[in-house]
């Protein structure tokens, strides 16, 4: 049987899963350095002993639990980053670039800058580069993301009242549909089904997999039923309530599901 994974999150719920062949005894919020990129980096442990399953992807071993210099290390790169944020915000004023800054993240040994940003059309941002690596003496990436990934990275709470779930949970973005929102009876034009990205809210996906199954043994909308008051046509389907609406020449009633035949 595989070993049990730790999963760690890194700045702005960027997760991964790691072997832990220390064996080393790790609590939820402890901080740990892993390898990362044939470097290291730390990280914050979310989840310990983890079954794992052929979808987690292991990113590498867990090394040791963060030392004092590890913390200290830690604290000069938040402050690094804070001070690249406000000059490249600067920067960008001062080339004219047509670029929103998300975030920045500074690896763990120092050695390169990674720039989040947003923008509509493709950005020529050589200069910004070129002074900002003449400004921090280390190498500069600079890394467009979409909206979905911009909401993680800045946080914030949904609809819910709870902590959004691409920043507490979700490692991985899936695809949302509308097909999603039509089958669980939600208006098209409504915004509650938008996230603070503008998408539409992963969580319709978490319940797709029991809409798909019930629906799979019902009439669908539109199609002609036999009823105890004769033939009509289905116009909408009630799964919580048990109950098919069905319009005919003349009116419409309400049935439940064990008066419905399927013709």
């Amino acid at each position: 049987m595989p070993s049990p994974l730790i999963e760690v999150h890194f700045k702005q719920a960027r997760g991964a899963y790691y072997n832990n062949p220390q064996e080393l005894s790790l609590m939820p919020q402890e901080l740990v350095v892993v390898t990362y990129d044939s470097s290291e980096e730390i990280g914050t442990v979310v989840r310990n002993n983890v079954h794992p399953t052929e979808k987690m992807k292991r990113s590498g071993e867990v090394l040791r639990k963060a030392s004092e210099e590890d913390l200290a290390k830690l604290q000069n790169n938040r402050k690094r980053e804070e001070e690249a944020y406000l000059a490249c915000q600067n920067l960008v004023a001062k080339h004219d670039l047509q670029m929103s800054l998300v975030d920045v993240e500074a690896r763990f040994d120092g050695s390169k800058l990674i720039f989040y940003f947003t923008a509509e059309k493709r950005v020529d941002f050589r200069g910004l580069v070129r002074d900002l690596a003449t400004m921090f003496k280390g190498r500069i990436e600079m890394r467009q993301i979409g909206v979905r990934d911009e909401a993680r990275r800045v946080g914030g709470y949904g609809q819910c009242g709870r902590q959004l779930c691409c920043v507490a949970w979700l490692n991985n973005f899936e695809p949302v549909t509308l097909k999603m929102a039509k089958e669980q009876n939600l208006s098209m034009t409504s915004s509650k089904m938008l996230g603070l990205c503008g998408r539409l809210m992963c969580c319709l996906m978490y319940e797709d997999d029991f809409y798909e199954e019930s629906y799979s043994h019902l009439p669908r909308v539109g199609s002609v039923v036999n009823t105890p008051q004769g033939d009509g046509t289905v116009y909408k389907v009630d799964i919580f309530k048990q109950k098919i609406s069905v319009k005919f020449e003349e009116g419409h009633a309400d049935f439940p599901f064990s008066e419905i035949k399927q013709k």
